[in-house]
């Protein structure tokens, strides 16, 4: 009997502020942090929210793009992701309401596999669709430049 997987979880993460800048996670058995960096507050022991953001965006990326590969038998023999994101600071420090925080994401993905030009265009088309911190950002109003470079060997 094949095991059924439920469409919709319930997650949850309790935190716990340190300082004004540092606060303390946990989640399943592990432990994350978010801080700041000294120059607005912090003591720089952990990325800032905002960061962690675009942390959620890079781990997402590989992660969904590694499940597509493998469900339809495309090799990646290497992916690098780095993302350059453009953001609106005015609201964190409390100037104005921001309604779309990061207006703009450049998301550099550099891919090495065997695949062919259709197993690529698979990736990219999937990666937008199944990613839900991209979706996130999207349904935002972000603008998510996905910048593709392929190494074949």
């Amino acid at each position: 009997m094949a095991i059924q997987i439920k469409p919709i979880i319930t997650m949850k993460m309790g935190g716990e502020a340190d300082t004004h800048a540092l606060t303390k996670m946990k989640v399943r058995d592990l432990s994350i942090s978010t801080d700041e960096p000294v120059e607005r507050g912090g003591t720089n022991t952990a990325p800032s929210p905002t960061e962690t953001m675009l942390a959620s965006l890079i781990g997402c990326t590989n992660v969904i793009t590694q499940k597509i590969a493998t469900k339809h038998g495309i090799d990646v023999l290497r992916l690098k992701i780095v993302a350059t994101a453009q953001f609106d600071r005015r609201g964190v420090s409390l100037e104005d309401e921001i309604k779309v925080p990061f207006p703009e994401i450049d998301l550099n993905i550099e891919l090495t596999t065997r695949g062919d030009d259709a197993d690529v265009a698979v990736l990219q088309m999937d990666l937008s669709k199944y990613c839900p911190i991209s979706k996130i950002l999207r349904e935002s109003g972000t603008k998510v430049n996905e910048n593709w470079t392929i190494n074949r060997l």
